[in-house]
């Protein structure tokens, strides 16, 4: 790049200003890898703590259904009477412009759908239970995408950081000591040339 640039001044101050942009960039790219990190470092805390609660939870779900099997046998008429949910939601949330989604589940009003004649409380327990693995498999599946995307960005940015530290701004650096160089060539031939008139005005 620098043999491309004709040595001139105010070729020396564009680059110098280019230099300066892309330093600039690369704090900045630095910066917001940094911040991407610690909020994905956040969101994998988060995703731990839930995948906990939801083994748990799941556990003793599948515990209370095994012993309303075991007492009412099998359940699956009093499952299907369980409306399908449609209560949720997605939306999005930006951090250092890297969209990440927000995921959320209408709460509805504990409520039994099957007939209480026919059923127990091992059933209801199960069910209650399913429906907290439910609001924590949507809490989940907020935090795992935001892992993702976090994780995607902060590839992305690192590329564009190491691009301007090992090729964008040495390359600047390069034409800027270039361009010096020449110019303090040239000041070095001018000022030896005026030495050389003034001797011959001199002679004469």
């Amino acid at each position: 790049m620098a043999s491309q640039v004709f040595p001139t001044k105010n070729n020396l101050i564009n680059t110098q200003k280019s230099l300066a942009l892309a330093r600039l960039g690369y704090d900045l790219m630095d910066r917001k890898r940094n911040i991407l990190v610690r909020e994905m470092m956040l969101m994998i805390d988060k995703a731990n703590v839930i995948q906990a609660e939801i083994s748990t939870t799941y556990a003793e779900a599948y515990a209370a259904l095994q012993r309303a099997h075991i007492t009412l046998g099998v359940c699956r008429e009093s499952a299907m009477t369980v409306p399908v949910d449609n209560g949720l939601e997605m939306d999005f949330r930006s951090v250092m412009g890297v969209e990440l989604p927000t995921v959320s589940l209408k709460p509805r009003p504990p409520e039994i759908y099957y007939g209480l004649d026919l059923t127990n409380s091992q059933l209801d327990e199960a069910a209650f239970k399913f429906e907290e693995v439910k609001k924590l498999t949507a809490v989940l599946a907020e935090v795992e995408s935001c892992v993702y995307r976090l994780a995607d960005a902060i590839k992305k940015t690192q590329k564009r950081k190491n691009a301007l530290d090992n090729v964008i701004i040495p390359r600047f650096k390069s034409t800027v000591k270039f361009i010096t160089d020449a110019l303090e060539e040239k000041d070095r031939e001018d000022f030896s040339r005026l030495k050389v008139i003034k001797k011959q005005k001199e002679d004469k």
